[in-house]
């Protein structure tokens, strides 16, 4: 396709998605749209609704009008379901989709027909238990496939999605609360359900597709490894280990003369690496850009943290609901109004203290912001005393 007819495609389908969201119903825009286009490709989509956001269009309207979307171009997205190796991040994620689906699926089934013995309670709780154990699949795509998608000029399609998610969690939460009997679960497993329906359909229609597309074959094998590192749902089916790449040479070692000098001692940097990972919190630095430039690797993290959110704005790396936080303490620190934010949360059975601190220099120039999150549980647990060590 020509530049000039590609460029004639897209303003097409901008004016009618324009129209779609002025309030005009996708069964009379289905005409105009396939007289005026023909077959859009996900890759096209997701091209516009990035023009969209750009010339003002609130992103909460475009997720509110993200199903219309769908309906609008069911057909000529019909043909767009994701096609990958067994092995790749894709088909992985879309197989985990299918297996969510049914289980949503039985869930609400079984809801909606009434609970009425020991046995079909324990069918709810394992159905509700599958459900809640799957948050390993919305953290790859977040930490990993979403920041990939951004250094290939996919933006907006990832914080519908990530905003989606956070959607998807409260319905499991309600779901959760009242499993097995409560007088609304039915009408919780049915919203989860159908929720579930609609957010796959973008992604296996018009995300993935999209991914494979602009993100270079290159790249996946990194992307699987990094999926390997955040683990998967106990459902997933397992997969053949990416193909082998070729061995990049050796980076040479370091000189073992070489030292970081500190005014207050040095490190060598193996030396200085073990100390931050060995640390009792984990840390990560965003640097006076608002870029992720390092994270600590402690073997307890409490949050998800990838080599794929280096390099990443820090607002990238939130949801959209918290990033006006963000944003806030950023420009407080830059500003000198604050020298500190703290926040303290139950997450995953832990009691989560998080704080943010500005880093400067010297001269007390902003050089960037440290987190700083630790599981402070333990700690508040301590009572009486200990001088002597046990063992």
């Amino acid at each position: 396709m020509s530049e000039t007819m590609g460029n004639t495609r897209k303003e097409a389908l901008k004016r009618i998605l324009h129209r779609l969201h002025a309030g005009e119903s996708p069964e009379r825009l289905k005409d105009a749209f396939r007289e005026a286009v023909g077959r859009a490709s996900p890759h096209e989509i997701a091209g516009i609704e990035e023009e969209l956001v750009r010339e003002g269009l609130p992103r909460e309207e475009l997720q509110k009008f993200c199903d219309l979307h769908l309906a609008l171009f069911a057909e000529s997205l019909a043909d767009s379901e994701p096609s990958a190796p067994p092995w790749h991040p894709i088909h992985i994620l879309a197989a985990e989709h299918r297996e969510m689906l049914a289980l949503a699926g039985r869930l609400a089934s079984r809801t909606q027909a009434g609970i009425s013995s020991p046995q079909e309670e324990e069918e709810v709780r394992d159905l509700v238990g599958h459900l809640q154990e799957a948050e390993s699949h919305y953290l790859r795509e977040e930490n990993v496939l979403f920041p990939y998608l951004e250094r290939h000029g996919i933006v907006e399609p990832p914080k519908v999605m990530w905003a989606e998610h956070d959607r998807i969690r409260e319905l499991k939460k309600a779901v959760a609360r009242e499993a097995p009997r409560g007088t609304g679960l039915a009408a919780a497993a049915l919203a989860l359900s159908e929720a579930l329906a609609s957010h796959f359909l973008k992604e296996n229609r018009i995300l993935f597709p999209t991914g494979l597309r602009v993100i270079p074959e290159r790249e996946w094998p990194e992307i699987r490894r990094q999926f390997d590192e955040i683990g998967y749902c106990p459902f997933t089916p397992p997969a053949p280990p990416p193909p082998e790449e070729e061995e990049a040479p050796p980076t040479p070692a370091p000189s073992p003369e070489f030292r970081l000098r500190f005014p207050s001692g040095e490190f060598t940097p193996e030396e200085l690496e073990a100390v931050l990972n060995v640390l009792p919190v984990d840390l990560t630095f965003v640097d006076r850009d608002d870029r992720v430039r390092y994270f600590s690797a402690g073997k307890d993290r409490i949050f998800v943290r990838t080599p794929a959110v280096l390099g990443r704005r820090v607002q990238d790396c939130h949801p959209q609901k918290s990033v006006h936080a963000v944003e806030r303490i950023v420009a407080d620190f830059k500003a000198g109004r604050r020298e500190v934010a703290e926040f303290w949360i139950p997450f995953a059975g832990r009691f989560v203290y998080i704080r943010y601190f500005p880093v400067r220099g010297r001269g007390g120039e902003y050089l960037g912001t440290l987190e700083v999150t630790q599981d402070i549980g333990p700690i508040q647990r301590i009572t009486g005393e200990k001088r002597l060590l046990d063992g």
